[in-house]
């Protein structure tokens, strides 16, 4: 990719719309020469065309269709854009990017269109992790969450941290400069910036785990031993057949996955093979696949046969769990249950009463959830460190009080990383290769 610290010169041509057949299909042109490019390839522009006006006419490749002209400096990347829209055939889209390489554009890298939107200062990096998010969300809540840092939330929750830590820096810096003129300043009163500016970092480190959980999903197992009725639970809460269900014990012989939403959040059901003792190699190896999923999961539904009864060796399964469960006594049409909810997967009963307790506990999980991405919380570690360093340079008696500036910038500059106002070539790099091409 070239060089993202130096604003671009040429022109950069990619699919926006996701490859393959559809009915239309939109190709983005950026950089200096996008007017001149599209006005060589399509016959509709006029001498004198309107911004953000769609003009029809035909593309010299054959087909016909719509471009969008955007002037310089109001353009998502803030360089003249073209849009063109044209029928989705990959032949057609294969035959207009062509037609526009052969007129100077070049293809895009991956995310280069959000890079340009960066570095011409039509938002900021975190803004433009934003974006991807958006464009990955899974649920609801998960596409909320990208929306409001696309809209540049993460700058109102920096705000106040950035102000503190540079308040107690200019304070350390005059006391180094001028301390005969401004006097003794109180030790708590030097120290008071930086602990709100450490509170508020601590704040928003708190909601790592939750976060995660929202914007990957939260893991549910459904475990127990063979036979429960696992699969016809993850049929019935799919509203479908994924799962084979069988009277004979030992059918699923691997970890089955899919996913619900629920509560805006997107949960990954996982149907586990029946946990026992066996001699069979495969299903041994779906055993052991279960126990991992068991491990991995963040909630477990663990089933038992109502018409068999609770036995030590389900006593012994959920109490090995260590997390949050919910003990489900399957087959209560045909028999009762003293433990656990009883319900028919079979027949759909207490599926609303399954539903609201998963609803409750990813409530829970995903309560404290933000819209910050793992680059973000690896920073603000690197900001606590920072702040708590400074804090107890000026309180060590030994240490000259100016040594605490050396932190307080420091907790600055990994600020800094997080909006793009002080970053690497090799960080953004890593950044927009992750996005997607034609973004």
């Amino acid at each position: 990719m070239p060089d993202p610290l130096s604003r671009h010169t040429d022109t950069i041509v990619a699919l926006m719309t996701p490859p393959g057949k559809s009915a239309v299909a939109l190709i983005r042109l950026s950089g200096p020469n996008a007017h001149r490019i599209a006005a060589s390839v399509f016959d509709g522009i006029p001498v004198e065309p309107e911004w953000r006006h769609a003009y029809y006419g035909s593309f010299v490749h054959g087909d016909d269709g719509l471009v969008t002209l955007f002037a310089d400096g109001r353009s998502y990347t803030g360089e003249p854009v073209a849009e063109l829209s044209t029928h989705g055939s990959m032949v057609s889209v294969r035959g207009l990017i062509e037609a526009c390489l052969a007129q100077g554009a070049r293809q895009a890298e991956p995310g280069e269109f959000t890079m340009r939107a960066w570095m011409n200062g039509e938002m900021d990096l975190a803004q433009a992790e934003g974006v991807r998010e958006v464009i990955e969300s899974g649920s609801e809540r998960h596409l909320r969450e990208g929306g409001r840092l696309l809209s540049g939330g993460f700058r109102e929750v920096l705000a106040p941290i950035t102000e503190e830590t540079t308040r107690a820096l200019t304070t350390v810096e005059a006391l180094t400069d001028f301390s005969e003129e401004i006097g003794e300043i109180p030790l708590a009163d030097r120290i008071a910036p930086i602990q709100r500016a450490l509170e508020a970092v601590h704040k928003l480190r708190q909601t790592e785990s939750a976060t995660r959980a929202l914007q990957h999903g939260v893991r549910v197992a459904l475990a127990g031993r063979p036979n429960a009725g696992k699969s016809s639970l993850l049929n019935a809460l799919l509203r479908q057949d994924r799962a084979i269900v069988t009277p004979i014990p030992g059918t699923t012989r691997d970890t089955i996955s899919e996913t619900i939403e629920i509560g805006g959040v997107a949960v990954h059901l996982t149907d586990t093979a029946g946990i026992r003792e066996s001699e069979d190699l495969v299903e041994r190896f779906g055993i052991e696949r279960s126990r991992a999923a068991l491990d991995d999961a963040d909630l477990v539904l663990y089933l038992f046969d109502a018409a068999l009864g609770w036995s030590e060796e389900d006593e012994s399964l959920v109490a090995s769990l260590g997390k949050p469960h919910l003990l489900l006594a399957n087959k209560s049409d045909l028999a009762n249950a003293e433990t656990g909810l009883a319900i028919s997967a079979s027949e759909g009963e207490g599926l609303d009463l399954i539903l609201e307790w998963l609803g409750n506990q990813v409530e829970s999980i995903t309560e404290e959830a933000s819209f910050l991405v793992p680059r973000h919380y690896a920073s603000l570690a690197e900001v606590e460190d920072s702040l708590q360093d400074a804090i107890a340079t000026i309180q060590d008696p030994r240490v000259p009080d100016d040594l605490s500036a050396v932190h307080l910038r420091g907790a600055l500059r990994h600020l800094g990383e997080i909006s793009g106002e002080s970053t690497t070539p090799d960080m953004v790099d890593l950044i927009f290769s992750q996005f997607c091409i034609g973004k």
